[in-house]
């Protein structure tokens, strides 16, 4: 070792602490509670209004006609009964037809299921060609179907009424299926094709090099890759479709009516004494569906959102 290659740097010294976060106003320890104890309260408060109107449906379905002359909105029952609940599935009246909305549950079924699968599969095609396969005239398309979805339900009345007499489907299932697939096509076309254009196009390109045709590539690439967006898809669709009272009303007859159509018609029902336990019941048992269907697949549908269903 040459004197003077390596000094003599002595012990080692101790590491600079790090540096402290300077305080803002407003961020201290007890204004943070209080910020978190305000928003609390906020959102408990927006729940409680939210929730009342439904605690109030839940309470009077289970009372008797007498608690509820003699109580309160949200007194609880001295006598509990589901009575209500099995008259309103079983015997209620629903116009001269008491037969409860059993019957018009399996209207909506025979409704819903064939009209979001229709719907569905059909937004899914377009939006795949209107992305991946695009063709002179392409946006104009697709600008003329966004287009529909901003039209009233009310000024399509006239229209379908008039095209579904012309195809022998009036005041039918079949025809009300026509009505939701046509009216639903615009949003699951947008959906879908919002969600296809974050799929890159050299994808589809490999596959057209490879020999790959227009559904090949649909099925085997495009469609394994859309499970969230279908699931926004169907979420959407069934609560439209399920929820619809003026198509329902408008375009079938007595007996083939959806069951929300069904339950307008017993609640107005103005014969006989007037029996709020059991319009609570109904009420409750035809919004159960979308209730359960919100409450199984909600996270996917929030999944869905953020995946690109709305984007674009």
């Amino acid at each position: 070792m040459r004197d003077g290659s390596i000094r003599d740097a002595g012990p080692p010294l101790p590491a600079p602490p790090p540096p402290r976060a300077a305080p803002i106003a407003g961020q201290s320890a007890g204004g943070r509670l209080a910020l978190r104890i305000g928003l609390y309260a906020v959102l408990v408060l927006f729940a409680l209004y939210y929730l009342l109107p439904l605690f109030v449906m839940l309470l009077t379905s289970v009372k008797t006609l007498d608690d509820i002359r003699a109580g309160s909105l949200i007194a609880l029952p001295r006598t509990l009964t589901f009575e209500p609940w099995l008259k309103a599935w079983d015997s209620a009246c629903v116009g001269v037809q008491c037969a409860g909305l059993k019957p018009y549950f399996l209207n909506s079924l025979l409704l819903v299921v064939p009209a979001v699968a229709i719907s569905t599969v059909l937004g899914a095609l377009n939006g795949y060609a209107l992305t991946k396969w695009r063709f002179p005239g392409s946006q104009l398309i697709f600008a003329l179907m966004l287009f529909g979805c901003f039209i009233p339900f009310q000024v399509v009345l006239l229209p379908m009424a008039r095209v579904l007499g012309l195809a022998g489907l009036a005041g039918s299932i079949q025809g009300l299926i026509l009505v939701h697939v046509v009216y639903g096509l615009s949003f699951t076309t947008l959906f879908f094709r919002n969600f296809y254009m974050t799929v890159p196009d050299e994808l589809v390109r490999a596959a057209t090099i490879d020999g790959a045709g227009f559904f090949r590539i649909f099925f085997s690439i495009l469609l394994p890759m859309s499970p969230p967006i279908i699931v926004v898809t169907i979420i959407w669709q069934f609560t439209q479709i399920y929820n619809d009272f003026l198509f329902g009303v408008s375009f079938t007859v007595s007996g083939g009516q959806p069951v929300t159509v069904a339950l307008n018609n017993l609640v107005a029902s103005s014969t006989g004494v007037k029996e709020y336990n059991v319009d609570m019941a109904a009420a409750i048992l035809t919004a159960l569906p979308t209730l359960v269907v919100y409450a199984v697949a909600g996270k996917y549908f929030i999944r869905g959102l953020s995946a690109g269903a709305v984007k674009g």
